[in-house]
C-alpha cells in the first residue's frame, strides 16, 4: 500500500500538483487523484516509478512511499 500522505507531502515540497505530476507520468488528472483516494493501491509499478523519477525521490524515499507495507 502506498503511504498517500507521505506521497502528497512530497509533491507538495516539489511544488507541484497532482495534476501536474498526472501530466509528467501521461495519466488523466481524475486517474491520478481516484489512485490517491484509492490509497494508492492501484498505481503499478511502472507508475511508481515514473513518479518517483518525476519527484527525483532517492530509491530509499520511493521504497519507504511506494512499498511501505513491506518493509518491516
Amino acid at each position: 500500500m502506498t503511504n498517500v500522505d507521505k506521497l502528497k507531502g512530497v509533491i507538495k515540497e516539489k511544488q507541484l500538483s497532482p495534476e501536474k505530476v498526472a501530466e509528467i507520468i501521461g495519466i488523466d488528472k481524475s486517474t491520478m487523484y481516484r489512485k490517491l483516494s484509492n490509497g494508492g493501491d492501484e498505481f503499478t509499478i511502472k507508475q511508481a516509478d515514473s513518479i518517483s523519477q518525476a519527484l527525483g525521490l532517492t530509491a530509499e524515499e520511493a521504497q519507504a512511499i511506494f512499498f511501505s507495507q513491506f518493509v518491516a
